[in-house]
Formats: structure tokens, sequence, C-alpha cells
């Protein structure tokens, strides 16, 4: 089965142009409604977006085609990929939409569909959508954009779930937040006040155009100038639709996904709560995470199981083994008792709730984990091919697999929302890894450079 339009996090691209030109969004609308009245007689749709400026008017175009097609539509307005996700399986809605392109410039957008059940469409419904979206572009459908109006009750009902999570107050955290100007703008601070954190906001003002620039979970330097000017226990930075968090410990260390993994886990396990496949707790990561990670649980008797890059095949295998922790070393962390979908907010929550229990802060919590160098290089392709049919980049990786032996990993694939070809590569020697990781990029950018 070969998708043309969804990639491994929904639709994605740049605003106003295909597949996010007006006639497409429509068409995916209309289309979703199609599939929705199989699911129900009268379906009714949630729609979310970011603080991007296209986001308006593509909420707009995607209700308009649900609504043309008989589907009714609320409108949450600005929030979080994870608030649509716990909208859509906790309300009415047969589905829910969020327009967001997560960490990706202003000038990219993305839809992402979640099923009623709170997880992202299978790749069946969302082949059977493609095709029902070429058929109605190629019966010269027309646009038609909805007026829509935000619901702020649909925010309130999401805040409550995540404040209910928590078992104890956070009165006496000093900390810093960049909500990385997008959907957790106006709601991160709000929730962590609310638990009694003395919340610093950085990066809070969104304007269309400014989100993820400059800060965020992609770029953290900010909130750590931010957490070491001030003193703060800990700092904490979002991507533009909060799906994923990284942290900044007291002494200004970046704390990632690996490492919040691990901190986790460890506390999943005093518990008891770790659970895994033939009674072994078990931890799903990517292939992308530190070997130092894997190293770091095996030490407590923790098993970790790798995926695909992609947080979606994380979940797979977290429902396939009956694990309650997963996530990605780029911030993405599922708590599967809590939550559908990764989190930024919950992660947040979790992480600070770990640090109240052991009276520790993140530079403790975090001790165990030994970083191996890893280097991870991007290189823009102008076209993609099987790795097997580029003789001089298979004998690099060969020769990179060969030289490292037991003692590092080789990854090299392509994207599933840019043109690149991601090469990492991790070991014990960082003169070492950095001169293999450049010698497959140069040879990648030979072969198919952009």
């Amino acid at each position: 089965m070969v998708r043309q339009l969804f990639g491994t996090d929904g639709v994605r691209g740049v605003a106003g142009e295909f597949p996010l030109d007006p006639k497409t969004t429509h068409a995916l609308g209309a289309a979703l409604a199609d599939v929705a009245a199989r699911m129900a007689p009268s379906p009714e749709v949630v729609i979310g977006m970011d603080t991007r400026e296209s986001g308006p008017w593509l909420a707009a175009q995607v209700a308009g085609g649900l609504a043309g097609h008989g589907a009714r539509v609320r409108f949450a307005g600005v929030t979080t990929t994870p608030g649509v996700a716990y909208l859509t399986r906790t309300g009415a809605f047969v589905a829910g939409v969020m327009i967001s392109a997560s960490h990706n410039p202003y000038r990219d957008n993305g839809i992402k569909i979640f099923s009623h059940s709170g997880y992202k469409l299978p790749d069946d419904r969302e082949h059977a959508i493609e095709q029902e979206i070429f058929a109605l572009l190629e019966a010269g459908v027309e646009p038609a954009p909805a007026t829509l109006t935000p619901d702020p009750g649909l925010d309130r009902h999401y805040l409550e779930y995540l404040a209910s999570t928590v078992g104890r107050s956070f009165k006496g955290l000093d900390m810093v937040v960049d909500c990385g100007n997008g959907a957790a703008s106006g709601l991160a601070p709000e929730l962590l006040e609310r638990l009694g954190a003395r919340v610093t906001p950085l990066f809070a003002a969104p304007d269309g155009r400014n989100i993820n620039l400059g800060c965020g979970a992609m770029d953290v330097g900010e909130l750590r100038k931010a957490v070491l000017a001030g003193s703060a226990e800990m700092g904490v930075a979002f991507d533009g639709d909060a799906d994923r968090a990284m942290f900044v410990s007291r002494s200004g260390k970046l704390v990632d996904g690996d490492a919040v993994l691990l901190l986790a886990a460890m506390a999943l396990h005093r518990e008891g709560r770790l659970t895994g496949p033939d009674g072994v707790p078990t931890v799903v990561a990517t292939v992308m995470s530190n070997l130092g990670l894997e190293r770091a649980l095996a030490a407590h008797g923790i098993r970790l199981l790798r995926t695909p890059v992609g947080d979606k095949y994380v979940l797979e295998e977290m429902l396939r083994t009956g694990a309650v922790l997963g996530g990605e070393q780029s911030g993405h962390i599922i708590f599967s008792d809590y939550a559908t979908t990764g989190d930024g907010l919950l992660t947040a929550l979790r992480v600070i709730q770990v640090m109240k229990e052991t009276g520790q802060g993140l530079d403790e919590l975090t001790r165990d984990l030994e970083v191996y160098p890893q280097r991870l290089v991007n290189v823009r392709v102008k076209s993609r091919k099987p790795l097997s049919e580029l003789p001089a980049v298979v004998e690099e990786i060969r020769s990179a697999e060969q030289a490292l032996g037991d003692t590092g990993r080789v990854l090299v694939r392509f994207s599933g929302t840019e043109p690149l070809a991601r090469v990492m590569i991790e070991g014990p020697d960082l003169v070492q890894v950095e001169a293999l990781t450049a010698r497959i990029a140069a040879a990648i950018q030979r072969e198919l450079g952009g």
C-alpha cells in the first residue's frame, strides 16, 4: 500500500502549496466526513491548531469540507496535538483534526487525524481517505471555508485532566518555561502555576511567524541562559504543538528524551508499574536513542526495545508488548497509563512529580546516563532511492560498521516528513564518529544531493 499524501505524521508541506492548498485541504475534510458517516449517523469532529498564520484558513477549509458532507464541527482554537487526541477520545467525536507542523518553521503546516480512540489513524484508513481525496479533486471540488468560533470549554477539559494526574503540589519549584511561541503559550504557564510552581515564561507571545524561531524544544539555548541567570531549579521547552518536551537542569545540562525515559523508567520500576512482555520491565524507544540509555536501563534489569523513528511506531510497539513507557530522544514521551500520544505538558508533570517524590534535581536523577558521542547529519536530497542501489553509500556504511564493531551503531535513513537523508553514528570516540559520519554524508550528497 503506497500512500501519496500521508507520511509518518499526517499530511505535511508548505502551507498554500499542494497538498496543503485550499482545494486539497477542503477535499480532505470532505473525505474524512464521508469516512466518518460510515461510523456514526451524525458524526462530529473536533479541530485544533497551533499558532502558525496559516492555521486559521487551513482549519476553515477542512471544516468546510466536513460540514459540506454532513459532519458537525467543534473548534478548539489554539491547542496542543495531545489536547486534540484527549478531546477526541473523551468526547462525542468520531475523529479529531490537528493543524500543525510540529517543530517545523512557520511556513510549513500539516494535518494530523485522530480516531475516536485517541490514536492516529491506521495506514489503511489513511489510504482510504487519500483515495477519496483524489476522487473529489478529479470531480472538481471547489473550496468553501467554514466560519469557525473557538470553544474555550474544550481546553478547560484538557487542563482539568492534566491537573488531575498530579498527586502533589509543585509549591516551591522555581522553573523557566519556553513555550516556543506555539500551542503551549497560553496553556503551559497556566497549568504549572495552578499546580503551585513559580513560572518564568519565555517565548509565549506568538505572532503567527515566530513559532519555533530560535526557541522551543529544538533550540534550548535561551532557556539554558534563563535557568542559569535566575538560579531556577529547572527549565522545560515545548515544540510548536507541544507533543514533545526538552528539559534543562539547574546546572544547565540538557535533559533530552533519553534522559527522561531513564528517570521515568526508574520511578515506574520502583513502584512495580514498569510492565513488559514475559514479565520483563520494558521501555520502548527508537533506533535514535543513545546506546548509553540502553546500557543504563540494562544495569537495572530493564529491557529496551527499539523501533523505527516516529512516535507512531513507538506507540505501535507499546500496544503490541503492553509496555507503559516509550518515547524518542527528541522529547516525544508516551505514558500509556495517561495518554494515547506523546504529550509535552504531561511529560513535564511526570518529570516534576519524580523530582518532588525523590527530593532530587534533574542532575541527580540522570547521573547514571553515560551519553555516547553521537552525530546526526542531515543531507538534503533531490530524490529518494533505496540505499541498496547506491554502491558508494553502501560501501561507506559497511566500512563504518566494521570500524565500530559492537562498540557503536550506524543508522542511515530518509526523513518521513522532509526531503532529507539522515546519517547517525554513535561510538566511544568522538573524532572517529565525526569522520565516519562525514564520509557517509558526503557519499549521499554525491549520489542524491539537492
